[in-house]
């Protein structure tokens, strides 16, 4: 979660894409430029451990596009493929 917080925050599309489960990566990922990822809360997290398949994360990331500030509470789903956590879906609130 948090390198993909990182990843968002320094626009680094590659690595967003590379952490993301196949089945449900998008063909082309648009990053907004003005938006400024600043912040992130991990409220909670969910299985995730070494012997789990799938884990979940709550977080609230924080932005700032010109002068509008503004957060994305979302619950993550991950999953363990090729030893590695990818990003499956969330849901926001």
């Amino acid at each position: 979660m948090r390198s993909r917080f990182t990843a968002f925050a320094l626009g680094d599309r590659n690595h967003l894409l590379a952490s993301w489960h196949p089945d449900t990566r998008p063909a082309v990922l648009e990053l907004d430029p003005s938006m400024r990822w600043y912040r992130l809360d991990i409220e909670s997290s969910a299985a995730g451990s070494p012997f789990d398949v799938e884990g979940e994360v709550t977080f609230t990331a924080y932005y700032r596009r010109g002068a509008e500030r503004g957060s994305l509470h979302e619950r993550s789903r991950f999953a363990r493929r090729d030893r590695r956590w990818v990003y499956v879906d969330g849901v926001v609130d």
